[in-house]
């Protein structure tokens, strides 16, 4: 018998708990040992959903929760990269005791461990919110979290200065959110999902009075778009992510920089589908989002290309490509005239993000550790000192960059694809300039490791772990660049 599929958040849940507890008992030196049972048990969640029973039982979670093959697919997306969050939060342990505890022991880390999967199980619920409190509750649980990740190494500066700005900008946010969701459920008088959908049906619009609140109703949409934008990090909402990302632990800028763009992400396709699909307010909602797009890859990809610090570019890189996802959402309209759906184009694009945003950092993290530098300088003649990694590196910033047969392209060919099919050309041009601002600042990192002096630094040393992330990372970039299908499979397609 399959398990219920609704059963795998409360089992990370109570992974989490039993981190948590068992931190208290383990011997100082040994903390580690959680994080790889973490890990084992995400791994464990991760093959109950392949083999988990869809069927909900009782109308009352039918309303609540989806099950649907997007649901699948984002759960099984959060399973992976908290997994790997987890992996480069062991190699980063004797970072967080140095500013956390005493740092001749592993004490502080135990928490590290167990916060991660709380998000998870947020994140989890998220992509199967089919209703606008359990998708705020869902996504509360995941930012509160991130408050913790954030500012967690409480004896360096720059963490603590990271740990109040996202405090005070997502407090922000979350008003908005909730504000946002009052004046919808005031006008549509259900927070159902499903409900908002056939409220706006042309059939219900003749016998109800919305069709005279269209502001009110925009006005909402727009308050959620505003808050939401907060978390995938778009324009004029992203100036938290420099810095957060800067001075927060790499694993939790990993976790931000996917997860939680992802998280983000499911809900705002899952919140705007009604807005979308229904004449009334469609038009001035994809209006909305392809502004916000525009402006979005344009600022992001223009602002990183003074960056010389490495974390920095790639947080900048995190707003271009928040973009680019933002126009695919925008291309909702045109997504029944191409084979893919924006749900299986934004699906693929983050899958491919975290692939190689993942492989990026961590190796970001091995160079940080061994040089005691972030800096785009670090990496000069990385080629001469370590050719493995600064050839693994050039496949992974190019998949960054668009470069044809990396996967990196194939996700920007299918958002320029819906957006064309939706006549979103203003979002298109904008969409070429920031790719081209890719291509100069991603390959001013290559031209560091290639055609830079070397150094002669501290040798970079990459652990086990490390390597069995950054370089099968690189092969899965140019496999699925030439052979796409298998996450495509994923998504349903």
């Amino acid at each position: 018998m399959h398990l219920p599929l609704h059963y795998l958040e409360v089992i990370v849940v109570a992974l989490g708990l039993i981190v948590l507890l068992a931190e208290a008992f383990f011997p100082r030196e040994k903390k580690a040992i959680l994080g790889w049972f973490a890990v084992a048990g995400l791994v464990a969640t991760f093959v109950l959903l392949i083999f988990a029973n869809r069927d909900i039982s009782g109308p009352e979670l039918n309303r609540f929760y989806a099950t649907d093959d997007q649901a699948i697919f984002f759960k099984g997306f959060a399973l992976i990269i908290t997994a790997l969050m987890l992996l480069m939060a062991i190699d980063y342990r004797k970072v967080l005791t140095r500013f956390t505890e005493d740092p001749s022991s592993e004490d502080g880390t135990g928490e590290f461990y167990a916060l991660p999967l709380f998000a998870c199980a947020g994140m989890m619920w998220m992509a199967s919110a089919k209703d606008l409190v359990m998708a705020f509750v869902a996504l509360e649980l995941t930012t509160i979290t991130f408050y913790v990740l954030v500012a967690y190494m409480r004896r360096n500066v720059g963490s603590l200065e990271a740990g109040v700005k996202y405090l005070i900008l997502g407090a922000l946010s979350t008003g908005f959110l909730v504000y946002g969701i009052a004046w919808i459920y005031g006008i549509t008088g259900t927070m159902s999902l499903e409900a908002i959908n056939l409220v706006l049906s042309p059939e219900a619009l003749s016998t109800n009075n919305i069709a005279q609140n269209t502001t009110g109703l925009l006005f909402g949409i727009a308050l959620i778009v505003v808050a939401l934008a907060f978390k995938v990090g778009a324009v004029p909402m992203h100036l938290w992510i420099p810095d957060v990302y800067q001075g927060a632990p790499t694993p939790t800028t990993t976790f931000l920089s996917v997860g939680s763009k992802a998280a983000g992400f499911i809900v705002a396709m899952r919140i705007l589908e009604p807005f979308l699909t229904h004449e009334i307010t469609r038009d001035k909602t994809i209006f909305i989002l392809t502004i916000l797009a525009a402006a979005t890859i344009l600022v992001g990809s223009l602002a990183a290309i003074a960056q010389t610090n490495l974390k920095r570019l790639l947080a900048y890189s995190s707003v271009a490509n928040a973009g680019f996802i933002l126009l695919a959402v925008a291309a909702w309209k045109g997504s029944s005239e191409t084979d893919l759906s924006s749900f299986q184009v934004v699906g693929f694009y983050l899958a491919t993000y975290l692939i190689m945003t993942v492989a990026a950092l961590f190796a970001l993290q091995s160079i940080s550790q061994s040089t005691g530098s972030e800096s785009i300088a670090s990496l000069r003649g990385l080629a001469q000192t370590h050719p493995s990694l600064a050839w693994t590196l050039t496949i992974i910033f190019s998949a960054l960059a668009g470069l044809p047969l990396t996967v990196g392209f194939v996700g920007k060919f299918f958002v320029f694809r819906a957006a064309v099919y939706s006549d979103l050309w203003l979002a298109v041009g904008c969409g070429f300039v920031g790719a081209a601002a890719g291509f100069y600042f991603y390959f001013k990192v290559i031209r560091e490791m290639f055609w830079s002096p070397s150094e002669h630094g501290p040798e970079i040393y990459l652990s086990s772990t490390a390597k069995a992330v950054i370089y099968p990372a690189a092969i899965l970039i140019i496999f699925l660049g030439l052979y796409p299908q298998p996450i495509l499979a994923l998504l349903g397609k």
